[in-house]
């Protein structure tokens, strides 16, 4: 069982945190309408003004009592969104690991998730920063819309696998086509945990690939 090392991995886990932080021709950032869909809804204002900060945020407040607060945030801030376009969906907030996971559980959301998931993206970063004004600290957490990125999740899973097989039988390597950072972390993953290959990341956004190489 081999995973991706060295300067690789630093830059794949730097990737994991700016997961969603959408490339700039993706166009659904704050003030921006997806079709049929009203402009989102302005972070709110942290109270506190000057001296609020991640430090300040953090002291006294264990790691799980600031990801139910993130959680309880982006809610509330979701819900705000929900009303404003005029969407039905239920928001489900839970801790895995150390992030904070909201969902928007519903039908007809599609709007929300935009072509390979970029509106989802936009909305996500949108969230991050509500949660960053509300409470001071940088958030991780991360968003879903109608079950979207645990379909997508399992997808790359079985493409991370096909690769796999393809190199140990063959032994040469397998580009994959371009992937965004939430993407090509799910696959760096799966990957470790198949013996006989590893894998890196090459290229530059939003052409950035992985490539799945045999073990020396």
């Amino acid at each position: 069982m081999t995973s991706h090392t060295g300067s690789e991995t630093q830059a794949d886990a730097a990737e994991q945190d700016a997961a969603s932080r959408p490339p700039t021709d993706h166009g659904a950032v704050e003030g921006a309408a997806v079709e049929g869909v009203a402009p989102t809804p302005t972070p709110p204002t942290a109270p506190g003004g000057p001296g609020t900060g991640p430090a300040k945020a953090a002291a006294g407040a264990s790691l799980a009592d600031l990801l139910i607060r993130e959680g309880d945030v982006a809610g509330d801030y979701l819900e705000q969104l929900l009303d404003i376009v005029d969407f039905d969906g239920d928001i489900d907030m839970d801790v895995e690991g150390d992030r904070a996971a909201v969902a928007i559980v519903g039908q007809h959301l599609s709007p929300l998730i935009g072509p390979h998931g970029a509106t989802l993206d936009a909305l996500q970063e949108l969230t991050r920063l509500a949660v960053l004004q509300q409470t001071g600290a940088r958030s991780r957490l991360m968003l879903d819309v109608g079950g979207y990125r645990a379909r997508r999740r399992l997808e790359l899973v079985a493409v991370a696998k096909n690769a796999a097989e393809r190199v140990n039988a063959h032994g040469d390597a397998v580009t994959l086509d371009a992937m965004n950072p939430f993407e090509r972390k799910v696959v760096h993953d799966a990957i470790s945990e198949i013996s006989g290959v590893h894998s890196e990341s090459e290229g530059e956004e939003p052409e950035r690939r992985v490539v799945v190489l045999p073990d020396a």
